[in-house]
């Protein structure tokens, strides 16, 4: 895991590769995540476009607080391609 990372950001890395998936990793702390490793740039339709590791994905903001499984599936693929895991 990147030693530059904070202590929050570290634990959301933990949380998304935690299997089976807990189901409550917060999109507030997915966000802020891929912001401190990544360009996050926010569309206006409030969709997420991150650049990470060479790798671009679009992410819809989910409705609730938290993220659901399918983009704890895309999160560990980018993150784990850009070298961070748990």
């Amino acid at each position: 895991m990147d030693a530059h990372l904070g202590a929050e950001n570290r634990d959301t890395v933990e949380q998304i590769f935690n299997r089976p998936s807990s189901g409550n990793v917060e999109w507030r702390r997915v966000r802020s995540l891929l912001e401190a490793v990544g360009t996050v740039e926010e569309e206006r339709d409030g969709r997420l476009r991150v650049t990470l590791g060479g790798e671009t994905e679009t992410f819809d903001p989910p409705h609730g607080k938290d993220v659901d499984v399918q983009m704890l599936v895309d999160l560990r693929r980018m993150l784990r391609r850009a070298g961070i895991t748990s």
